[in-house]
């Protein structure tokens, strides 16, 4: 009886070791996907300085509103925002940045014109003070 335990968890030792290796191949192999995914990526970073009088519940409903548009407007690869925490004091009132993804500029330019995209803006529009919108191919060296 003492043999067939120690067996048993010989084996089950062995098979915990041997798993480890396959999850970090796994991993490396989602990692380096992304980062393929990533080097032709075009970049879409969009800057936004609400009024004054835009309350927090407005102004969160502007936020919720342009991330939504990632479950409908199928072009969007990826979505992120934040809020402005620079010490710098360069902001110059810009609080939002939004950075949009897409796989190329044909995918940009289905969803500039996309009806989901111009009632985003209908949405915005009465809160927004300033944009500043950026474009570019990200570039890796």
């Amino acid at each position: 009886m003492k043999k067939q335990i120690s067996a048993l968890l010989f084996l089950l030792i062995l098979a915990a070791a041997c798993q480890a290796p396959q999850k970090e191949k796994v991993e490396e192999k989602i990692i380096e996907k992304k980062i393929i995914k990533m080097d032709k990526a075009l970049r879409h970073v969009v800057l936004f300085k609400f009024k004054d009088e835009s309350s927090e519940e407005e102004v969160q409903k502007v936020v919720d509103a342009f991330m939504a548009l990632k479950s409908k407007i199928s072009e969007i690869e990826d979505l992120e925002w934040g809020t402005n925490n620079s010490p710098e004091g360069l902001a110059q009132g810009f609080t939002h940045c939004f950075f949009v993804t897409f796989k190329s500029e044909e995918d940009r330019d289905i969803y500039l014109p996309h009806p989901e995209h111009k009632a985003f803006v209908e949405i915005l529009g009465p809160h927004l003070d300033k944009v500043l919108v950026i474009d570019y191919w990200a570039k890796r060296d």
